[in-house]
């Protein structure tokens, strides 16, 4: 197990959570900022001034830029004051999109980011990363322990608690693996929109073969960021008959406007893993997260070189 658990004060709820999963301690990392921006962050070490030797650091990457840099600052430190090693709990992993350039100069940020990570800990656990053309968690943070969960069963939970026989519906192919994960073994019936995307916020659903009326519809996602690709597919399921539309994300960004549209165009309810902290929040996944940690400290424990 780890010997402590550190976090900041924005996600004190889900870091105790999964402290109290795992019966470790947890502790808050002291974060001032100048009046040029600059943080000064004071790590909580022990009355002799160190720290001990396994160490998890709870930090979701949604609006990453500023978090990266207290990463880079306490991962140093942290190193500097005895911990051997470090696990970053990052339910949210920012920059993993862009896998390739394609145009000439484009910075392909899932490489830069990954090592940046992979430079600073010994293991990363993250949930339903935004991966596209590699296959592992690990060909994108090249860590030694590099392990991705989904989501997918603690919203399957969720929805349960709702509705009895719901149809699940994906707003696109990608979210077809999540669809697959939450509808099975409960015998729902569900499909996968075809999507057509012209900018940001311009996207064209096809819905799928799927009889929807009078049936209760959950559209499942791993994230939502503008909310315009469930915001639209939900228009067309309440079209095509649907008695009811709810959202179920793994991640909710949600962007500027996106929750009000997506409610604006019929969704009744929408539901979120606590992965990113927002009042959809209502899926914990300390339990799920918990199991990862054990499985990596004990990797670490029998591998006794700090990294």
């Amino acid at each position: 197990m780890p010997d402590l658990l550190l976090h900041f004060a924005d996600e004190a709820v889900p870091a105790q959570r999964l402290a109290a999963e795992l019966g470790v301690p947890a502790a808050e990392i002291e974060r001032h900022r100048f009046p040029d921006g600059e943080w000064r962050l004071r790590l909580p070490v022990d009355e002799a001034g160190g720290l001990p030797a396994h160490l998890i650091v709870y930090r979701s990457l949604d609006r990453p830029n500023e978090k990266l840099i207290e990463l880079l600052l306490l991962a140093r430190q942290a190193r500097l004051l005895g911990a051997a090693h470090l696990t970053l709990v990052a339910p949210y992993l920012a920059y993993m999109r862009q896998d390739i350039a394609f145009h000439p100069g484009e910075v392909v940020s899932q490489r830069v980011i990954g090592q940046f990570l992979a430079d600073l800990f010994s293991a990363v656990i993250t949930v339903d990363p935004h991966l596209h053309r590699v296959a592992t968690l690990a060909e994108a943070v090249p860590v030694a322990r590099a392990l991705a969960l989904s989501g997918a069963p603690m919203l399957a939970q969720l929805v349960a608690a709702h509705h009895a026989s719901p149809v699940l519906i994906g707003p696109d192919a990608e979210s077809a693996q999540w669809i697959d994960s939450a509808a099975a073994g409960r015998g729902w019936r569900h499909g996968v929109c075809t999507k057509t995307r012209h900018g940001d916020r311009d996207v064209r659903i096809t819905l799928p073969e799927v009889d929807v009326r009078g049936q209760a519809v959950v559209l499942i996602d791993d994230v939502a960021s503008s909310g315009r690709t469930l915001a639209e597919a939900a228009r067309l399921l309440l079209a095509a008959g649907a008695q009811s539309v709810d959202a179920a994300v793994t991640h909710a960004l949600f962007a500027d406007d996106a929750l009000s549209f997506m409610q604006q165009a019929g969704i009744r309810h929408v539901w979120s893993t606590d992965c990113i902290a927002h009042p959809s929040n209502a899926a914990p996944m300390a339990p799920l997260l918990a199991e990862a940690v054990r499985t990596v400290q004990q990797a670490l424990r029998h591998n006794t070189a700090p990294r």
